[in-house]
């Protein structure tokens, strides 16, 4: 029973500890995890773990811990901010992996990237076809940034000296069959009204839809839980000979 309320009273200081120094330390460990933020991550978690569950010592060593790490990682944040060269060491550099069109196999070897790694981030960017592709750049944190060669670059309304109206971010209307009752008001449509839509997609009830969104503009999108899809396209990387 003691035992109980020691890990409660632990777990407590443990987790508002981490919210302390998460606002602290900003939002970089979440929306930009490098390495050094994704290794500091873990380890303060560690410790936290730590401080709840080890019993055989005492609390103040942990959360002294937790203090250390959380001061150091808010110093290297600091440090990186105001010395480019740090930055470069501590954070790394972007590189280059797709140069006008070609794959650069020397780099893509340096920071042990397959093909069909490269090719998984391209399709994340919604490029299914290298040669599509001019340059492809690996940043520091991961993530793939490209630049597509001038012809396959979509014309913007801008280019065509058009004025377009915004069409608004899609609010679900049903989800998993469920009809959500108070997006729709605040769509300004009634239930007859998504009946009929239904009705003209070939669909006799709601519980035959897995999602349904729409737009202030209007724009409905619907998919059923029976998509009747004949031939499922494979992409899998090469299994090859084992």
């Amino acid at each position: 029973m003691n035992e109980g309320l020691v890990v409660l009273v632990r777990s407590i200081i443990g987790f508002f500890t981490l919210l302390i120094f998460a606002k602290l330390l900003g939002k970089q460990q979440i929306s930009q995890l490098a390495f050094f933020d994704y290794v500091l991550g873990i380890t303060i978690g560690s410790i936290a773990a730590s401080l709840t569950t080890d019993l055989s010592s005492r609390a103040w060593p942990h959360w002294i811990g937790l203090l250390v790490w959380a001061i150091l990682g808010y110093l290297m944040e600091y440090i990186t901010m105001k010395w480019r060269y740090a930055a470069k060491y501590i954070e790394g550099e972007p590189t280059i992996v797709i140069m006008n069109g070609k794959i650069m196999e020397a780099a893509l070897r340096k920071m042990k990237y397959r093909v069909t790694d490269i090719m998984e981030l391209l399709r994340n960017k919604d490029i299914f076809d290298l040669n599509q592709v001019d340059f492809a750049i690996i940043e520091p944190n991961g993530q793939l940034s490209v630049l597509k060669k001038p012809e396959y670059e979509p014309l913007t309304a801008k280019d065509m000296s058009i004025t377009k109206t915004s069409t608004g971010i899609s609010t679900e209307i049903i989800y998993d069959g469920i009809l959500i009752q108070e997006n729709l008001r605040q769509l300004n449509k009634s239930n007859n009204w998504i009946n009929k839509q239904l009705h003209a997609h070939g669909i006799n009830d709601i519980s035959e839809v897995f999602l349904a969104t729409l737009t202030p503009s209007g724009s409905l999108y619907i998919d059923k839980y029976k998509d009747h899809i004949k031939k499922v396209t494979y992409i899998g990387d090469y299994k090859g000979p084992y």
